[in-house]
């Protein structure tokens, strides 16, 4: 099977860890050991998220004040490279020398008019107490919005238009290497000018992972969409006493009820758009699972027909 697979950041870095060089490889090595097992049997292409990472640069570049800071989109490419390095090596260390495994830095068309410019909702960096996140608010201009108990920064998210390069990723797996893709959503980049003038530009933003890996699969023609979390599968009445998890689910279904903002409502968003658009399947799950949610015994299934045929959740 071609199989497209979004490992989600907290699978690099868990919600409570220090965003250090160590506990990042640490984590990476223990994805790269479920992720080979899976390279082994299927075509894969590998897309990652990056927000603890590029608001971490954020953060740093915004200390040095000699010169400006780097734009989002420059400080998404930086982390790209250095997520995409470490994948590229630990998946390396674990596959056969003859298998390929290779990264690209992935631009994703945007458009300028989006009005998610004008409302920042991707939360990206460090958590901070409501005090905290007050006093980096005034300090540095940034917007903040609740993330749980705490406050993290949000920046702008516009939509995926296009994802540019595709001609290479399908080279790339034609000829059997392993792709890692559009990280972080990708390096956003908007048309500018008229007619026959018009050029790319990065732009100061974020696009979310999951909603550019579902584009990303679609273009490709995946079988399987795999949605990589740290939750076993979505849940109905997260965090309250009717909590329950949601098994092989339709997208109508799903579209009945409201999810996270910036959190599990893009991945089940994603998933509902490449079901919708290819008839095939996607999974949303916890990641060390991932053998048993290809084989359609874990985490959420969704798909367009439920296993018992209902229609409602």
């Amino acid at each position: 099977m071609k199989v497209v697979v979004a490992l989600g950041g907290n699978a690099l870095l868990r919600r409570d860890q220090l965003p250090t060089a160590d506990n990042q490889l640490e984590n990476i090595r223990k994805a790269a050991a479920q992720l080979a097992r899976v390279a082994l049997q299927h075509d894969l292409v590998l897309t990652h998220g990056n927000g603890p990472q590029v608001g971490l640069l954020a953060l740093q570049a915004a200390a040095y004040v000699k010169v400006e800071a780097y734009p989002l989109d420059v400080l998404g490419a930086q982390t790209d490279g250095m997520i995409g390095y470490l994948l590229e090596q630990e998946l390396a260390n674990r596959l056969p020398a003859t298998r390929t495994v290779t990264t690209l830095i992935t631009r994703v068309e945007v458009d300028p008019q989006d009005p998610a410019f004008q409302h920042p909702t991707k939360p990206i960096g460090p958590v901070y107490s409501k005090t905290d996140s007050e006093r980096v608010a005034a300090n540095k201009g940034w917007v903040m919005a609740p993330n749980g108990q705490a406050f993290r920064r949000v920046v702008a998210s516009p939509l995926p238009v296009r994802v540019l390069g595709l001609q290479a990723i399908r080279w790339l797996l034609e000829h059997g290497a392993l792709v890692i893709a559009a990280g972080g959503g990708g390096i956003p980049v908007a048309r500018t000018g008229k007619g026959g003038d018009q050029s790319l530009q990065g732009v100061s933003a974020v696009i979310d992972k999951d909603l550019c890996t579902s584009l990303l699969a679609r273009e490709l023609q995946a079988d399987v969409l795999v949605i990589a979390t740290d939750v076993s599968e979505v849940y109905l009445d997260w965090g309250q006493p009717t909590q329950r998890a949601i098994g092989q689910v339709t997208p109508q279904a799903l579209a009945g009820h409201d999810f996270a903002a910036g959190s599990m409502a893009p991945k089940v968003e994603a998933a509902c758009a490449f079901v919708l658009a290819t008839g095939r399947r996607a999974v949303i799950g916890s990641l060390d699972r991932i053998e048993d949610m290809l084989a359609g015994h874990a985490g959420t299934q969704v798909c367009l027909a439920s296993a018992g045929g209902a229609d409602t959740l």
